[in-house]
């Protein structure tokens, strides 16, 4: 007779617990049979696995995973749990690990930020460990967001003395000159949702007193140039829109115990045709230094209404009708 075929059988709380695991599609379940060399039967909650011992194990690994980053708040989408898969392949179970071994909390005064995909969560570890972290992607995806949540709690905990949120003001539409007011009220404008989104970490009168005393700076990049910025948490927005001598000036601008997160979507340039933008060409230049690192959010990581992940995508069959990738 044949040797029998090990097999494993995982229980899950509930059917609806194990198909937030799998992203709500069965057909995730042949990713791994393909990638792990198992056999996968599930009914309601529970998974059978056939397979060699080694392999069984694995896919035992990539559960458990899947079950610390679900405990931990993270939506878990097809391509997240590709990606986990495909880790578990590579035998990135230190890092899995490491990712996963204790849950990543932003805490500022008026909410607890908890990163809600798994770009999100590798995102906003780069910034807790890196000097200066891009993060590239379409809008919804939470890039400024926690790169902002990031700054303020590094600023409560005395990790850094002042945070300085700069955007370049890029005329999208209109040209400064023939909009109303003083210098000051052209510019508000392009500043207002690095405001808005202060507001919703900082109580208003923190936000007012510490932007009164030059603790919490809000100004256009230009106002960025000839300084040193040391002890300081730096986040440049809608970097896009920079030319390659505006990035290189503010990237030099960092100083002593500072951090630098620049945020952009390269699919939302503003600048003239005949100019080239700072990001996509600093994405080339700065590659595999040490204490740099880029991260891309994909449309998979888009935290806001359902309906915007499903524009994004609209637009970029309607782009690549062919399919073919964006230029990096």
């Amino acid at each position: 007779m044949p040797a029998s075929v090990p097999s494993q059988t995982l229980r899950f709380p509930s059917p609806r617990h194990l198909q937030q695991l799998i992203g709500g599609r069965e057909e995730n379940l042949a990713y791994v049979e393909k990638h792990l060399g198992v056999r996968l039967v599930t009914r309601e909650d529970w998974l059978k696995i056939d397979g060699p011992a080694e392999a069984i194990a694995r896919v035992e690994s990539l559960f458990g995973f899947l079950n610390d980053a679900r405990a931990q708040g993270v939506s878990i989408r097809t391509p997240d749990f590709h990606r986990f898969v495909d880790a578990i392949t590579r035998g990135e179970t230190d890092q899995l690990r490491a990712l996963f071994g204790q849950p990543l909390v932003i805490a500022t005064n008026r909410k607890t930020i908890v990163p809600k995909t798994l770009g999100q969560k590798l995102y906003l570890q780069s910034i807790l460990k890196s000097p200066v972290v891009f993060g590239i992607g379409p809008a919804g995806t939470g890039k400024t967001y926690l790169a902002m949540a990031a700054a303020v709690s590094a600023l409560l905990k005395n990790e850094v003395e002042r945070i300085i949120l700069t955007r370049p003001a890029v005329e999208a539409g209109e040209a400064l000159g023939f909009l109303p007011g003083d210098l000051r009220e052209k510019i508000l404008p392009y500043l207002r949702p690095l405001y808005d989104a202060l507001g919703d970490m900082l109580d208003p009168e923190d936000v007012s007193r510490l932007t009164e005393k030059g603790i919490i700076e809000i100004a256009p990049l230009a106002y960025m140039r000839g300084r040193t910025l040391s002890r300081a948490f730096i986040v440049l927005d809608e970097a896009q829109n920079t030319t390659p001598e505006q990035m290189m000036m503010f990237l030099t601008r960092l100083g002593e115990d500072s951090r630098m997160v620049v945020t952009g979507d390269v699919t939302q340039i503003d600048l003239p045709r005949a100019k080239q933008s700072g990001l996509l060409e600093v994405n080339r230049i700065l590659q595999n230094i040490p204490g740099i690192e880029f991260h891309q959010f994909s449309g998979s990581d888009v935290v806001r209404h359902p309906l915007v992940l499903k524009i994004i995508e609209a637009y970029e069959r309607y782009k690549n009708p062919m399919g073919d990738s964006p230029p990096s």
